[in-house]
């Protein structure tokens, strides 16, 4: 009898340690989860400032008086870029001229 009652005794403290360390593990996870949390929320912040910022900083009337103090000028036809087909379609058609053909080479 009194050796049922030591082993069932060392039983609860075994479970008890067990019990224990789950417990600090599942508090050290959940601190880890929250501050990962916490930065993906900090990453969602500064995601949305960027995204303000270059909405900010890409809006035309801002940007064409800075291109034209620089000398740039709006692109010419003959400067845009078409699809094949187009091009090929042009080309028979003799919508572009040498000059043209030229400045698409350089």
């Amino acid at each position: 009898m009194r050796m049922l009652i030591l082993g069932a005794l060392a039983l609860a403290l075994a479970s008890a340690f067990l019990l224990y360390g789950t417990s600090y593990d599942t508090r050290l996870l959940e601190e880890r989860v929250q501050a990962q949390e916490r930065a993906v929320e900090q990453a969602r912040r500064d995601i949305s400032i960027l995204k303000a910022e270059r909405a900010h900083l890409a809006r035309p009337e801002r940007i064409e008086p800075l291109a034209r103090a620089q000398g740039l000028r709006p692109a010419t036809r003959s400067q845009m870029a078409m699809s094949p087909t187009e091009a090929l379609a042009r080309t028979r058609t003799g919508e572009f001229s040498s000059s043209a053909l030229k400045e698409t080479r350089n």
